[in-house]
């Protein structure tokens, strides 16, 4: 009589059963971290106050015959020198900075993926032609270019601004999309497409650009940081777009003010603080995607902290040390 034997599972399972892979992983989402939470909490929190309290606020252009006054239960966060409501301005400033980020987030992957990722993927005469382009523009200071430009724009458009930050912010991505579907192009399945007469196009979009996704993300997260820093120093140099308020208006009227010789923190602490969480956040965010893009980035990562922890003989063999 023959015996049948079944392989048994892991520790734990029964026989014959394998370990399910977590919700998350099947849905293809990146591992949860601290740092991946801390940022998605804080720069939700911030988004949601853009879209959210507009509408819950009182026109910022209002003025109020009260002049520079402190937070209050008639202002929550004081008024500006004029008398304006710095809580109402807040918020319309934080639904413009993040118009900026999103518009140009939106541009700079269009133009970094198709300098990027179509010309090194079609080769040739075209892929010298993009990387030229990407070349020159590298080469090109950004900050003084958009000074200029702006400084020649009179009446200047929030489209216009944010065209001139795409402009200038799109090469360093393209660069870096160029050399990863270079290694890409010459993978076995790739090769193997072609072999099978798969369209170009085809192979580009179901063969090349899921693998590019989480670059594309973190380039996507970096240019957005770029764009509402590189609006908020254009703001505060006085030539942001004209009748839009951002985090950068605020702190260019607040020093014409003499807010910070007035003592009056409530003006231009809060858009500060917005910007530097709002930066701090998306930061952590491209951290988290980095490790996801890079494993071994993450094990060095973990293996630092591990190096970091002491033993409890080695924090006595430190105290007899210092003794």
């Amino acid at each position: 009589m023959a015996l049948t034997t079944q392989a048994a599972g892991p520790v734990g399972l029964p026989a014959g059963s394998a370990p399910q892979p977590t919700r998350r992983r099947r849905l293809g989402l990146p591992p949860m971290t601290a740092k991946l939470a801390t940022g998605l909490i804080i720069s939700g929190a911030i988004v949601l106050f853009g879209l959210l309290g507009p509408f819950v606020v009182q026109d910022p252009a209002r003025v109020d015959d009260i002049g520079l006054t402190g937070p209050s239960g008639a202002h929550l966060m004081g008024t500006t020198q004029t008398g304006q409501d710095v809580l109402a301005q807040l918020a319309y400033a934080t639904r413009g900075s993040l118009t900026i980020g999103a518009i140009v987030g939106v541009l700079t992957l269009l133009l970094s993926g198709f300098f990027g990722v179509v010309g090194a993927y079609a080769g040739g005469w075209v892929d010298e032609f993009f990387s030229l382009c990407t070349n020159i523009m590298l080469v090109i200071p950004g900050l003084p270019l958009v000074i200029v430009i702006s400084s020649y724009v009179p009446d200047k458009s929030l489209w216009l601004v944010a065209l001139v930050l795409s402009l200038t912010g799109w090469a360093g991505s393209a660069r870096v999309l160029r050399g990863y579907t270079l290694s890409l192009r010459n993978r076995d399945y790739v090769l193997a497409s072609r072999v099978a007469g798969e369209k170009r196009w085809r192979i580009l979009a179901v063969e090349i650009l899921p693998n590019l996704i989480p670059l594309l993300a973190s380039q996507v997260v970096f240019a957005v940081i770029f764009a509402i820093l590189g609006e908020a120093g254009l703001a505060y140099l006085g030539l942001g777009a004209s009748g839009s308020i951002s985090w950068g208006t605020m702190l260019y009227y607040a020093q014409n003010g003499l807010a910070l010789r007035l003592g009056a923190w409530w003006w231009f602490v809060p858009p500060g603080l917005l910007l530097a969480l709002f930066g701090a956040a998306l930061s952590l965010i491209n951290f988290s995607i980095d490790e996801i893009i890079n494993p071994k980035l993450r094990n060095q990562t973990r293996s630092a902290r591990r190096g970091w922890v002491m033993s409890r003989k080695q924090l006595e063999t430190a105290k007899e040390a210092t003794l």
